[in-house]
């Protein structure tokens, strides 16, 4: 997709709607509207198309259509009483109430805080704590939480039927580009969750990026088969998303939810990972695309061997957060032969994927993380700030018109997360090639990506520090076949079972933050010149560690 393709400068020529626009260095969509909810309503049009298959509290089935989720969205906005720039917490799981929520929110110029359904019922309240917000939309398993937690501000529980009675509401306002336009949380490397801000501009550019993408993809497939672009797209099925990513995550989000809203397909969701369900919803729905991960294609494969599953009707399939395994691409092209796979390389901080490849890009360089967008700047920086050449490893740096404003209220933060001349640094190592494809080495994060889910170190280690019999401790990510990565630990202790700390972490955060095994050192463990632990000297010691336990 450099800016030499020729189908690249068609779609992005003036007056298309794709046209690009540079400013103050960033380059952005020219017609873009301002304010999301402008895009949001465009979808509105879709009418009785379907738009979102849901199932209630007591199983039963939900099929609502455009219509009925814009009615749902204008009766909510009624109730909620908010102005404009105030923050409105989300505390569910993934279900159409969420979405109705979000949507309700952007329509009266909210900003949508979306909280880890996931978590403890004390990570909850300090997430709402670090963001204080006007409101909280909550279902009622986590309303429930919150107020067990201590929280005593205002909070509605959207399972409960809405009064009878709608409350008029006028907004007659658009937000500037550069508004906040929602917050999601990342733990960092300090083991505390932080804000990170996104304007109504950056998930706009985000979006609409996925569309240029699609866009590139279909016509370069038009042009493959001798087709026009209409002739191709009139043989298409319907569009019809599963929707397995968390709404709080930005893939969630973006990829499982507002990129397949905009475009008028119809949404499955998913309220927790199972694959016998997810292998039945594909078939019984005819999904057409699917934004996962390797874990979840995995355990997709072997249930659709065991049911012969019919997945044939899949065509596009994104993957992040992990190497897509030579053999796991295999399986899954023999179950879903029509599909386009797809890799993609971004952060919450950027509003999602920065770097993407589908297709033959992506059989092209598999082992890559994708190809550098188009609205994308990417330089790969040195230990000494010094900008690297292709293929010389070092620290991924962007910028973009989809980077975040900044974490909420942690100017310090903040200030280290960009560079001197306003790059965002992403921490993580890798290098680029002369086609723009970026690989990834290493995180200079002290993270664990298991089974798609970032755990931060800091984070289960604060916590195991808490408990009384610890007197060190150290975690990190090996290999696991399935989860990709699985987190460990190592602990110097007296009196204490690895169910017992495993049970410690899972009682204090998200269950799927605990250690999959834990090993004890009888000795001090072991440290590097600045005094920090060593845990590259603890990664080679862990089968010893694990053998003497």
């Amino acid at each position: 997709m450099s800016k030499i393709d020729p189908i690249f400068a068609a779609v992005t020529a003036s007056g298309t709607p794709f046209e690009i626009a540079e400013q103050d260095g960033l380059r952005f969509f020219a017609h873009a509207p301002s304010d999301l909810n402008q895009l949001i309503e465009k979808a509105r049009g879709f009418g009785d198309r379907p738009c979102i298959v849901d199932f209630d509290e007591a199983g039963r089935e939900r099929r609502l259509s455009f219509a009925d989720i814009f009615a749902w969205r204008d009766r909510l906005a009624g109730h909620l009483d908010i102005r404009r720039g105030d923050r409105v917490a989300i505390a569910m799981r993934n279900r159409a109430e969420w979405i109705v929520a979000f949507l309700a929110v952007i329509r009266l110029g909210g900003v949508a805080v979306l909280l880890n359904s996931r978590g403890s019922a004390a990570e909850a309240r300090a997430m709402v704590d670090e963001v204080t917000p006007a409101l909280v939309l909550a279902d009622s398993e986590r309303a429930a939480a919150l107020r067990d937690a201590g929280y005593q501000g205002r909070l509605l529980d959207l399972i409960a039927p809405l009064a009878a009675a709608d409350v008029p509401f006028v907004d007659g306002m658009t937000a500037d580009h550069d508004d906040p336009c929602a917050i999601l949380f990342t733990s960092g490397t300090t083991g505390r969750v932080k804000g990170a801000v996104l304007s109504h501009r950056s998930l706009i550019t985000g979006l609409l990026g996925t569309q240029l993408t699609g866009t590139m993809v279909l016509h370069n497939m038009a042009r493959d088969h001798g087709l026009s672009v209409e002739a191709l797209t009139a043989q298409m099925p319907p569009q019809a998303s599963l929707l397995v990513s968390p709404l709080f995550h930005i893939s969630g989000l973006g990829a499982g939810f507002l990129a397949p809203f905009l475009s008028g397909g119809k949404i499955v969701i998913m309220r927790r990972w199972n694959a016998e369900e997810a292998v039945a919803l594909i078939a019984r729905e005819r999904v057409t695309q699917l934004a996962t991960v390797p874990t979840m294609l995995w355990d997709m494969v072997n249930r659709a061997r065991l049911t012969d599953a019919d997945l044939s009707s899949v065509r596009n399939i994104g993957s992040g957060g992990q190497a897509l395994p030579l053999n796991l691409l295999e399986e899954v092209r023999a179950l879903c032969p029509h599909a386009l796979m797809g890799v993609g390389y971004g952060m919450t901080e950027t509003s999602g994927a920065i770097a993407q490849a589908v297709g033959a890009d992506f059989l092209r360089a598999r082992a890559s993380a994708g190809r550098v967008l188009p609205l994308v700047d990417l330089r790969i920086e040195g230990a000494d700030g010094a900008i690297c050449g292709p293929h010389a490893t070092g620290e991924i740096v962007v910028r973009s018109a989809m980077v975040m404003r900044g974490y909420w209220n942690r100017p310090d933060d903040t200030a280290k997360s960009f560079t001197p001349d306003g790059w965002l640094r992403t921490g993580d190592i890798g290098y680029q090639d002369e086609d723009g494809y970026i690989f990834i080495v290493d995180r200079a994060k002290d993270m664990v990506i298991s089974g798609g889910e970032n755990i931060y170190c800091a984070e289960v280690e604060r916590v195991l520090s808490e408990m009384p019999q610890i007197t060190e401790c150290a975690t990190f990510g090996i290999a696991d076949d399935r989860l990709g990565e699985a987190l460990v630990a190592v602990v110097q202790a007296d009196g204490l079972d690895e169910r017992a700390i495993i049970d410690w972490v899972a009682g204090r955060l998200a269950p799927y933050k605990a250690p999959a095994h834990v090993a004890f050192s009888r000795a001090p463990l072991p440290r590097n010149h600045a005094e920090k632990i060593d845990k590259i000297a603890l990664r080679a010691l862990w089968p010893q560690l694990v053998a003497n336990y």
